[in-house]
């Protein structure tokens, strides 16, 4: 069983290195050749084996999608921080029960942080604007339920993988979007978005994979105004969430896109450090996020110490 899925993960690592060469020009046949790098992309994110147990369940909002899991702190006593999981899937698909990784339920909350996977309803029923709210929906229900839950509510750090990294930046960088549920940037600790790559979404269109373009138009649409506003990069002056961790692999349009991420935000005054990682194409974008929690990955490691910092532990 174990050679089986090995096998499986080669074949599909060969298959998305094949898929992205030879998607580089677009073509007549682009949105089918998108589909396939979707459903790529959803077979090597998803997690391998059950969720983690011990969690329990909230819905913060009317929708089903308005949903979260949250694990608590193991054999650890009085209010603790909170890191909050949004995942990826192109603002269109995922789920927080196969798009979270299989080792940060188990690993936060060993490490005493209580730990929140949410999920958030999607592109094309709710706009990306709806999505970023519930983001902060999201964590105004874990705010309302610290006592009970034993959540610190002043040490809240936000984590988003992909089209995740781009709401949390998003949240961190536009403070309507807490400001809607009465809250703040002084309610969120830091931001850690993982490997993401429409930091700037008109630089994205203009420059990024071609294979991605259908995406970014259903998310974004063609209003340059709209774009912009969307853009964490472009909203990143004065203030913003006070500490970032960008983290990413060797994907040029990533790599360039967290770099002018983190220009602007230390032009507005945030703390910035940045974590880049082997890994290339769909393959790295994956695994970053698959296997961040687990010990002997350099990623959680780079995380650990910089929530340490961040939560004064």
């Amino acid at each position: 069983m174990r050679k089986q899925r090995l096998i499986t993960g080669a074949a599909l690592a060969a298959l998305a290195a094949f898929v992205a060469a030879s998607l580089i020009v677009p073509g007549p046949f682009a949105e089918a050749r998108e589909r396939l790098r979707d459903r790529i992309a959803q077979r090597m994110g998803a997690d391998e084996g059950p969720k983690a147990p011990g969690s329990e369940t909230i819905f913060y909002g009317r929708d089903p999608l308005q949903s979260l899991d949250v694990w608590r702190a193991k054999d650890v006593k009085g209010p603790v921080p909170l890191v909050v999981f949004v995942h990826g899937g192109g603002w269109k698909r995922g789920s927080k029960d196969n798009a979270t990784g299989r080792f940060k339920a188990d690993h936060y909350p060993g490490e005493g942080y209580a730990f929140a996977s949410i999920d958030y309803r999607l592109v094309p029923d709710s706009p990306v604007e709806q999505q970023a709210e519930d983001v902060a929906m999201a964590v105004k229900a874990l705010i309302r339920d610290a006592d009970r839950l034993g959540i610190d509510r002043r040490r809240i750090v936000l984590m988003g993988h992909s089209a995740g990294a781009h709401l949390v930046a998003l949240v961190g960088t536009d403070e309507q979007y807490l400001k809607s549920v009465g809250l703040s940037f002084a309610d969120i600790a830091g931001v850690i978005p993982i490997d993401g790559a429409a930091y700037d979404v008109p630089a994205q269109i203009k420059d990024g994979p071609p294979i991605m373009q259908a995406t970014y138009k259903q998310a974004f649409g063609s209003d340059p105004a709209r774009q912009a506003k969307l853009s964490p990069t472009l909203n990143a002056a004065v203030p913003n969430a006070p500490a970032f961790l960008l983290l990413y692999v060797q994907r040029p349009d990533g790599v360039r896109q967290a770099k002018a991420l983190g220009a602007a935000l230390e032009a507005g005054g945030s703390k910035v450090e940045h974590g880049s990682f082997p890994g290339e194409g769909l393959q790295g974008h994956a695994e970053i996020n698959r296997r961040l929690g687990d010990p002997s990955y350099a990623p959680t490691t780079a995380v650990d110490a910089w929530l340490k910092r961040v939560f004064a532990r």
